[in-house]
């Protein structure tokens, strides 16, 4: 084989290589996130049946707060206690100063746009979003708003006595870089 040959060869190869290595980084973040929500889920049961703050995991530094259901995207979710890059590794978060979810006041979660909270790109106006408290109440909320906003508009976090959930996530949801100075925002009223 001539020297040519071998070096293409040899270059595909540590090409197909590195595509191999980054196709699979990318669908571990994916795996992690569905496995995620399982122990999650197991972890908000035990809860239900009474054990305060159950971890998912032993190492966990978060537990489950809330479900919220999406029930015309087809989506149940479980939010974690804090809203740290490493607490929304695993799934949408309860930012902290925000009443829990359920609770009187405006709630304020926050997710991923590409894992999580990927399904707000199709919500609609209207529809009917569903939060699960610790002690087994359902609270049912409608979608009145859907804005793009820059990041440094907190008025989204604010407090006005109204019974609202704020779910917020970076955009546009097909960026290629994470992060991004817009956020898009989706506020709903307790019904």
């Amino acid at each position: 084989m001539a020297p040519r040959t071998r070096l293409a060869l040899a270059a595909a190869f540590v090409l197909a290589l590195f595509g191999a290595f980054e196709l699979g980084r990318g669908l571990w973040i994916y795996a992690k996130a569905e496995l995620a929500q399982i122990l999650i889920e197991h972890a908000w049961q035990r809860g239900l049946a009474g054990e305060p703050s159950p971890r998912p995991w032993p190492w966990a530094d978060t537990f489950p707060v809330a479900r919220l259901d999406a029930p015309a995207q087809g989506v149940t979710l479980y939010v974690l206690s804090g809203s740290s890059e490493r607490t929304l590794a695993f799934g949408p978060g309860h930012a902290a100063g925000t009443p829990a979810p359920g609770a009187r006041g405006n709630s304020v979660i926050g997710g991923h746009r590409d894992t999580h909270l990927a399904f707000l790109r199709d919500i609609k106006r209207g529809e009917v979003l569903c939060v699960q408290r610790p002690d087994g109440a359902w609270v049912y909320y409608r979608v009145i708003e859907l804005d793009v906003l820059d990041q440094r508009e907190t008025w989204v976090l604010r407090d006005d006595g109204r019974t609202r959930l704020t779910l917020v996530t970076c955009w546009p949801f097909d960026a290629l870089a994470p992060g991004g100075a817009e956020r898009y925002v989706v506020i709903a009223e307790a019904m």
